[in-house]
């Protein structure tokens, strides 16, 4: 069987694995396809526990809205499209909710607002890239967990605060969406670190929400916004990155509703583990290294011991963060680079723990545009081509390996059939 998965913006690979190994080829649910522009307008109109969205706009206050980075896939424009015609001229100003990522390029911001509101948000300096290291910062409290919550001084003395976020599962926090626009989005760095340290315990894990360390301590640390008026808008996406669902209002409620979608999509049954398994990390979470490694994560869940698991990722922009990449290279041995971590934490460390914890028991490889010695230098084998990949890893797995391809693995959460 001819198996296509992408590879990049435009690019392909194609692959042809015998059917008597072919597991199968999965991907996020098919689900029924929705008109997206009603969908919005609904929403906007019929939020959980708020006002609708044109009575809370209403206002001469400045309203800040929190958007994603160019690192997901939230169309942020689509919603901007509909909102924006009636909102241009009121006190508005947009924040990118970065986290610890780096600024986005102009061809993400050209993705994150669309063109042409791109431009004229530019021309009106209406636009604000958030930097956990840099920015001003507002205490507003701690987390029962101890995380102390700093977040960027532009969002915490907001009135009124519009975050814009997509919910997929995430490798450690359950789910993103909702409270994730928050922290990590315009946190300061030692807050993310605090809250991210969790990441390293077991229960943090994707589709997780009930103890989930991680989860809890957002949540949890989301009371501290109590004094600012919040109308969230969160999307769920299909497979093709096309709006399934939208809820909106209470970020709470809006966030769990949109949860119940989510499961719809992304929760994907498999019959049983493979020998071999094929990840994608597709456009744009590829950007680099240290976000494609969400489809690694996921792909190991359909992952046999021992297995090979076969990372497909162009990282347009290089490995990520620099800390992640001096842990992953500074031991020869994963388990190494694990002891390493508990002995002294920093942020970025807990990509390298969830890497580093699949070698342990599996083998991972690379298709990638990095070179092959960064790969090496991080414990993957280094491949350009899925083509030569496959066929190594088959004669090393043999003619009866099984197989198991995920072209979206960065938003598919495979689960054994019980």
């Amino acid at each position: 069987m001819k198996v296509s998965v992408p590879y990049g913006k435009d690019g392909k690979f194609n692959i042809d694995v015998q059917d008597s190994q072919l597991t199968g080829v999965f991907n996020p649910n098919k689900v029924e396809k929705v008109n997206q522009d009603l969908a919005i307008d609904e929403a906007l109109a019929n939020p959980f526990d708020s006002e609708a969205f044109e009575q809370f706009m209403d206002t001469d206050e400045r309203v800040v809205f929190i958007v994603n980075d160019g690192t997901r896939p939230t169309p942020t424009a689509k919603i901007l499209s509909h909102i924006y015609p009636k909102i241009k001229d009121k006190n508005i100003y947009f924040i990118i909710a970065t986290g610890v990522h780096r600024a986005p390029t102009e061809e993400e911001y050209n993705f994150i607002f669309g063109k042409a509101i791109y431009q004229d948000l530019k021309k009106k300096h209406r636009i604000h890239c958030h930097d956990c290291r840099k920015d001003a910062m507002k205490f507003l409290g701690k987390s029962s967990n101890g995380t102390e919550m700093y977040i960027n001084k532009i969002v915490a003395d907001a009135d009124k605060v519009v975050p814009i976020s997509s919910i997929e599962p995430h490798y450690f926090a359950g789910y993103t969406g909702g409270r994730k626009s928050f922290l990590p989005g315009v946190a300061s760095y030692d807050t993310i670190s605090q809250n991210h340290y969790l990441a390293l315990q077991d229960s943090a894990k994707a589709l997780a929400l009930k103890g989930n360390p991680v989860h809890e301590d957002m949540m949890d640390a989301m009371h501290v916004l109590k004094d600012i008026h919040i109308f969230a808008i969160e999307m769920v996406l299909d497979s093709s990155h096309e709006i399934y669902a939208v809820t909106t209002g209470d970020l709470s409620k809006s966030f769990y509703a949109g949860i119940d979608k989510a499961k719809e999509v992304y929760g994907v049954q498999i019959p049983h583990k493979a020998d071999i398994v094929i990840s994608v990390a597709p456009y744009p979470m590829d950007v680099d290294l240290y976000q494609s490694q969400k489809a690694l994560d996921n792909g190991k869940l359909a992952l046999n011991k021992d297995g090979i698991l076969i990372l497909v990722a162009k990282c347009r922009t290089g490995i990520g963060p620099k800390p992640f990449y001096d842990l992953l290279s500074s031991e020869k041995d994963p388990q190494a680079v694990l002891d390493k971590i508990h002995a002294s934490w920093k942020l970025g460390y807990h990509k390298a723990a969830k890497m580093a914890q699949i070698d342990t028991w599996a083998q991972t490889w690379a298709v990638t545009d990095l070179t092959d010695e960064e790969m090496r230098n991080v414990h993957f084998k280094p491949f350009h081509d899925l083509e030569k990949a496959y066929a190594a890893a088959v004669a090393e797995k043999g003619d009866d390996a099984s197989v198991i391809v995920l072209p979206a693995g960065s938003m598919t959460v495979p689960e054994v059939t019980q």
